[in-house]
């Protein structure tokens, strides 16, 4: 009853005067009947000697056989019309594309910057998996960037609980470490590492690696004293379509910000600005839940990263600041009455948030294995389905086929939760405070070495095993890393089994 409450409370305030659901989605309403037997089929297991019903397709029939190949995170939804096959291809095409500086002599692909990340999605999202850590001061890796911030700026009209904060006045709002020619690079991300050991209950210890982070070669003048910094490494690009296709009640409906249960487990909504809807809208997607819609992050990410102008972020310089002069007056790829006067029209943009809803979660491989089973158990009792919720069903959406009225096991409830000092960046984003962060989705993590050719984790790969993740889990988490840390060598040996199952 507190959490339906909390719900309505929600729902009256002015930032849900707009609709809470991207507006994407053509959304066909649940008949009572369906209300009735959706909350039937997402109840608890009854027991662990055996796998849930349609418990080994984690993306409903979008799911794809699992294979055992770096691609196994680049397939198209298993569900897919074939007619639609050509624009996932097409925007795997514009996914993969390099972007150049401006002028050049390939003016569809020109644009670049002036400051960026990166030169395609790609680069970051290397066959559509996990970034990684950079190796060392000389390793070019642009799967890892730092966001960065200052104290107090506007408020977007109708958000409560907005945590008032602004781009760094000089820099921006994230770190760019590459440059167009006659330009400087921002800077350069430092990382130094402090062992932690941890010993666990039955004797054995653990060492972990802290991170401290840092910024050498700044090359636009001094940075702001009161920045704050905090590192994000790519996430994993599966089941994108399918989270963003999973109805804001069902997830509202997990948010208790006042622990009124008691159970130690307060997710709070990240209620963030639409740039599609011009609207306050629930967020999903970004490391603090900061953004709504694949669409949008797609659009984000070709403005910020790589400083190409679009639809809903039409800048030319993408993160050049006021301060950034040179930037902003060198060359860029907008040619009059061409690609809606962007570079990259609505119709590129779109088709690039069509790929991305669109790669499919893999199969399950040992679903019904014993040691799994076991260790699932473990993973409840430990309480970890508070955050982690095993399964929704999506929307019935009258377009949208691969992601329509699909039982899904995402293991995440999309709300931030305070996961205490250890992992704090001390960076406040739109609701989320420093010690806040959404949920990561878990499906496909056990796949990340074979997609990424690493093994490593959380927002900023500090942790090199899904065992050093669990146990940099702290303040809502607390409680469950404890059980964890507890457990007998075998046990922790089958819960860990079964998230690399995920």
């Amino acid at each position: 009853m507190s959490r339906l409450i909390v719900l309505l409370c929600l729902l009256a305030t002015p930032a849900a005067a707009e609709p809470l659901d991207p507006p994407n989605l053509a959304i066909l309403p649940r008949t009572p009947a369906e209300a009735a037997r959706i909350e039937a089929v997402l109840a608890p297991p009854a027991d662990f000697l055996r796998p849930e019903p349609f418990e080994a397709l984690p993306g409903g029939a979008a799911s794809v056989r699992a294979r055992d190949t770096a691609d196994a995170f680049s397939q198209s939804s298993g569900n897919m019309p074939f007619e639609r096959e050509m624009d996932f291809k097409l925007g795997n095409g514009l996914f993969r594309k390099l972007w150049v500086a401006s002028p050049s002599s390939t003016q569809a692909s020109d644009g670049l910057g002036p400051l960026y990340n990166a030169r395609g999605c790609q680069n970051c999202h290397l066959k559509d998996g996990r970034g990684h850590v950079p190796a060392g001061p000389k390793d070019d890796a642009v799967s890892m960037f730092l966001r960065l911030s200052v104290p107090g700026g506007p408020s977007p009209e109708g958000i409560e609980e907005w945590i008032a904060t602004s781009a760094e006045p000089t820099y921006g709002g994230q770190l760019q470490d590459f440059a167009a020619p006659g330009l400087a690079p921002e800077g350069r991300m430092r990382i130094d590492w402090e062992d932690v050991p941890v010993t666990l209950g039955d004797g054995s210890t653990v060492t972990l690696r802290k991170p401290s982070y840092s910024i050498a070669d700044l090359g636009h003048g001094p940075m702001a004293d009161d920045v704050m910094l905090s590192p994000r490494v790519t996430p994993q690009m599966i089941g994108l379509g399918l989270l963003e296709a999973i109805p804001a009640a069902d997830i509202l409906a997990h948010a208790d910000p006042n622990d009124a249960d008691g159970d130690g487990i307060s997710g709070r909504a990240s209620i963030t600005w639409s740039a599609e809807a011009d609207a306050p809208m629930l967020g999903r997607f970004g490391l603090k839940a900061g953004t709504p819609t694949v669409l949008q992050q797609s659009a984000s990410a070709f403005a910020g990263d790589m400083g190409i102008a679009n639809a809903l972020f039409p800048d030319p310089w993408g993160e050049c600041t006021e301060a950034q002069a040179d930037c902003r007056a060198a060359s860029h790829g907008i040619e009059p009455g061409k690609r809606d006067d962007l570079e990259i029209d609505r119709q590129g943009l779109e088709l690039t948030a069509f790929y991305a809803r669109n790669l499919a979660v893999p199969e399950r491989r040992r679903v019904d294995d014993p040691q799994v089973l076991r260790g699932k158990q473990l993973f409840h009792e430990a309480g970890c389905p508070a955050c982690h919720v095993p399964k929704f069903v999506t929307h019935r959406l009258k377009d949208q086929p691969e992601q329509s009225f699909q039982l899904i096991w995402p293991y995440t409830d999309l709300l931030l939760h305070d996961m205490g000092e250890g992992l704090a960046d001390g960076r406040p984003e739109g609701r989320a405070t420093g010690r806040e962060w959404r949920t990561p989705p878990l499906w496909g993590i056990g796949l990340t070495e074979q997609v990424s050719g690493h093994s490593t984790f959380l927002h900023d790969g500090r942790a090199r095993t899904i065992l050093e993740a669990v146990l940099w889990h702290g303040g809502e988490a607390e409680a469950a890393k404890a059980r964890v840390m507890a457990m007998p060598a075998p046990d922790r040996a089958a819960l860990i089994a079964f998230l690399e199952d995920l």
